[in-house]
């Protein structure tokens, strides 16, 4: 007769080294991710500058023009002080042609900041949930080291049934199956990529963000329930970066929770002519009214020094805007509440880049 699993052994000490040196890795990666973030805040304060210089200009541009206009009825006495106006026009012109290219090389800059945050959120979100996935993989591993060593004792013993041998190793495919999908999950997940986008379920990337964060949320005994729409609900997006708008809110709420006696996420999902909204709300403490308009901004975080960069809500806001979407603080007789609304996909949507 087979053997059950039993419970899980204790991870070795090679295995503990390796997570010790997987967690320098990626805290080296956020260190490197604090000096991007630092050129960034130097690029946008050149760009405000820019910004600055560009309005003075049209404001110039401006006061000439009506210099023009006046010097133009009265042309018989002004010829010479209409000549002056007009090169000094074509001479501001040309500054403001400069102004806008240096504008456009800043924003294509900021893009290119922005798509590193991005990702050097997507290494921090691994770096927290190192411990979780190492769990879910131990389960697989464990289980397949069972199954093979009951077949192993049969043929020590001689009870070398075929069917009985056929179900264990099938057994152990499946659990081998489960342990590449994770594997590639968070190959796929931490990859830097160029940013494509396609028809994307929005069940299948909650359930894929769930997937990530199920052993986070288990060890703080936090429930999950669902309400999501009957209809299938697809949008046009990037399937990574709509699964971290996920991550980041699940992560919030678990943080929000973690002082609470009722822990609770739902999630909701309903469509409203071409819009999908999908709500993420917790039984926390909730947000207080003094910093509800902060919480989309860069840096902004109200925890511990170390405990977290800000950048979650702010990647989340900027995934959401890029895909032609809204997020929001959503009315809630409890705790803290966030509703994403998006451009459903229409019948001639394909692949492409995003915009």
């Amino acid at each position: 007769m087979a053997a059950k699993p039993e419970a899980l052994p204790p991870q070795g000490d090679e295995d503990a080294t390796a997570l010790e040196e997987q967690i320098e890795r990626l805290q080296a990666r956020v260190r490197r991710a604090e000096e991007r973030r630092r050129a960034l805040l130097h690029i946008m304060s050149d760009l405000n500058e820019s910004n600055r210089k560009l309005g003075d200009q049209r404001k110039a541009m401006l006061h000439i023009l009506a210099d023009y206009e006046q010097d133009r009825s009265s042309l018989a006495q002004s010829n010479i002080r209409l000549e002056d106006s007009r090169k000094a026009m074509i001479h501001i012109m040309g500054d403001l042609r400069e102004t806008t290219q240096e504008m456009e090389r800043r924003e294509l800059e900021l893009r290119d900041k922005q798509e590193q945050l991005v990702q050097a959120g997507k290494l921090a979100t691994l770096g927290e949930l190192t411990t979780g996935v190492a769990h879910e993989l131990n389960n697989p591993l464990n289980n397949i080291g069972l199954y093979v060593g009951n077949v192993i004792d049969r043929i020590h013993l001689g009870e070398l049934e075929t069917e009985q041998v056929l179900a264990d190793l099938e057994s152990t495919m499946e659990q081998v199956r489960k342990a590449g999908e994770i594997i590639s999950h968070l190959r796929t997940f931490g990859r830097a990529a160029p940013v494509t986008v396609e028809r994307v379920d929005i069940d299948d990337v909650v359930e894929r963000a769930l997937s990530l964060m199920h052993e986070q949320l288990r060890l703080r005994a936090i429930e999950v329930e669902f309400d999501l729409a009957t209809d299938e609900l697809v949008v046009l997006g990037n399937p990574i970066q709509l699964e971290q708008v996920f991550i980041n809110l699940l992560t919030n709420a678990r943080d929000a929770l973690a002082n609470e006696k009722r822990r609770l996420v739902r999630i909701s999902s309903r469509r409203e002519g071409d819009r999908i909204k999908i709500r993420v709300a917790d039984t926390g403490p909730g947000i207080p009214s003094e910093i509800q308009s902060r919480i989309f901004d860069p840096f902004f975080t109200t925890k511990e020094v170390g405990a977290g960069t800000g950048l979650g809500l702010s990647i989340t806001y900027s995934i959401v805007k890029e895909h032609g979407g809204d997020i929001s603080l959503a009315p809630s007789d409890e705790g803290a509440a966030f509703e994403i609304e998006l451009p459903i996909a229409g019948d001639e949507a394909g692949e492409g880049p995003l915009l």
